[in-house]
């Protein structure tokens, strides 16, 4: 019972590890998001390297899947682009196990003690750096207690021979799929299957079905994360199963001539059973890699359906027009668009979630609102070029406006992510808005998204008429959300409304008024450039 205690203590001291340091390394990957897919999306090789870095960084196949398929339903990257990440995914996770033959579970001790004293005495990035060695030694001195737990069945007959003589290899397929869907890590059975042959408890003929089991079992948590996906994030799961099932397949069907390969790699059964780990996944690599496109086509017709692509980059800024001022501001104008329509589609999904609340479309609106972020600063960083230029008064005053308006967009952005960040808060406590405040607030939201749509249209084509209809409506807004704010306070004084639902109706009033602004800032700024 205190081995098994201990071993429990392992796995579960590995998952935090694996989590956290999961945690720690998305937050920065979503900082640098831009360059990670601009990069990505060039080439099928370098979709291969993305995924085995990630992965490596991620220690977790899973996590980097997740993240791919969350990327690919937020339209950052394309279904086709995503293939060649989620293969080299499929690579990076061999190298969590040989760590374990590395011996890193015996120093873990050391790179936790290194880690968290840098954790606790550093400052800004040394502090982060620390956190997540810390989390990466804590990976390996939870398989160092499983490894230490599971010395003593040495001294077990029964279960020495149960391990060592060959069994079905369909019940260790079944094994390694359970364990692994269950802990959402393949690392933790095939690391066991590691330690035990270090203590000679187990063959490489049992063990290497658990491995080959363990890598169908990775595809459960991108399965699960493709459930709240786009059809291209659905694609991409499920080709991730197929990429498995069929390279697996084909190792199992040869499964005497690869155990002999393995053998002939190296003397050792742990060596053989990472090679094993490896070699399964070159296997997939090598069939899927040079075939992708057509590959894509067909999952395409299987799964029909399709997502905008976003992209990360300017499409319209180009260097040369910066020495031809008036083409350089037509070339902002057209980004500006962009930029302001993405915007839009983040604020229709976060006021859907209001009332249709959907997990998972929380992460969409803040992928989108990193490329409104990229945007908005290559747009002024390419007018601030342009403002070196000889200009007009006309051409200033265009400058100006356009730097303003790319700066409000954005600003709109963080209000529509603050609205979605308040859905979720509804949804996860439960909370219902009374009839009448929902009432209200619907109302608000009809305004506030015709003065979206009228922004949108005055970029394109200012006109005074509209701008003058933008502005009542903000001063309408302005009054109803003025109403809403004290007949709520009214039915909280009546008990006619749940107390934990008055912050959160007031706070979505108050950025569905202050996007209001932010549009009708934007009506001003096109009118105010009208060529005369």
């Amino acid at each position: 019972m205190k081995e098994i205690i201990i071993a429990i203590s392992g796995i579960i001291l590995f998952l935090i590890g694996m989590l956290r340091l999961s945690s720690s390394v998305q937050s920065l990957i979503n900082i640098r998001i831009k360059q990670y897919v601009k990069y990505i999306v060039e080439k099928p090789a370098y979709g291969l390297f993305a995924g085995i870095i990630s992965t490596i960084l991620f220690q977790s196949s899973s996590a980097s899947t997740a993240l791919t398929i969350g990327l690919v339903s937020a339209g950052l990257i394309s279904f086709s682009n995503s293939l060649a990440i989620i293969l080299g995914t499929d690579i990076g996770t061999t190298l969590t196990v040989q760590f374990v033959i590395w011996r890193f579970t015996e120093v873990s001790p050391f790179i936790i003690s290194a880690g968290g004293l840098l954790w606790l005495i550093g400052r800004g990035r040394w502090q982060v750096i620390g956190e997540m060695i810390f989390y990466f030694g804590l990976i390996f001195f939870g398989l160092e207690l499983v490894s230490q737990a599971v010395t003593p069945l040495k001294n077990s007959p029964a279960l020495l021979q149960l391990l060592t003589q060959v069994q079905n290899p369909f019940i260790g397929i079944l094994i390694g799929i359970v364990v692994t869907a269950f802990v959402h890590a393949a690392a933790i059975p095939i690391s066991i299957m590691v330690i035990l042959a270090q203590q000679n408890l187990v063959s490489l003929e049992n063990a290497v079905p658990v491995v080959m089991g363990a890598n169908i079992g990775t595809t459960v948590t991108a399965l699960l994360a493709a459930t709240v996906a786009t059809i291209s994030g659905k694609r991409s799961a499920l080709s991730h199963l197929i990429f498995k099932c069929i390279g697996i397949g084909l190792c199992f069907i040869f499964l005497p001539y690869f155990i002999i390969i393995l053998k002939s790699l190296s003397s050792s059964v742990a060596q053989q059973i990472v090679f094993g780990h490896f070699l399964i996944n070159l296997v997939i690599v090598i069939i899927f890699i040079f075939i992708l496109r057509p590959f894509s086509s067909v999952m395409k017709k299987v799964l029909p359906g399709e997502d905008e692509t976003l992209s990360v980059l300017p499409e319209f800024l180009d260097p040369a027009d910066i020495f031809n001022p008036q083409k350089a501001l037509d070339d902002v104008k057209e980004e500006l668009k962009r930029e302001i329509n993405f915007v839009q589609k983040m604020f229709l999904k976060s006021i859907n979630m209001i009332t249709c609340y959907q997990k998972g479309r929380q992460k969409d609106i803040s992928y989108i609102k990193i490329v409104v972020n990229n945007l908005r600063s290559q747009i002024v960083k390419f007018l601030w070029k342009v403002s070196a230029q000889q200009l007009s008064t006309y051409l200033s005053k265009r400058i100006f406006a356009y730097t303003a308006m790319a700066n409000d967009i954005e600003s709109i952005g963080r209000h529509v992510v603050s609205i979605s960040d308040l859905a979720v808060q509804k949804a996860d406590k439960k909370i219902k808005f009374s009839q009448c405040g929902e009432n209200e607030l619907q109302e608000i939201i009809s305004l506030v998204g015709q003065n979206f749509e009228d922004a949108i249209s005055l970029i394109e084509a200012p006109n005074i008429e509209q701008k003058n209809k933008v502005i009542y409506r903000e001063e309408e807004v302005d009054i109803k959300v003025k109403e809403a704010r004290d007949n709520h306070l009214e039915r909280f004084h009546n008990r006619l409304c749940d107390p934990e639902a008055g912050p959160i109706f007031v706070e979505m009033l108050m950025h569905l008024e202050r996007i209001s602004d932010l549009c009708d800032n934007i009506a001003e700024y096109n009118c105010d450039i009208m060529e005369k």
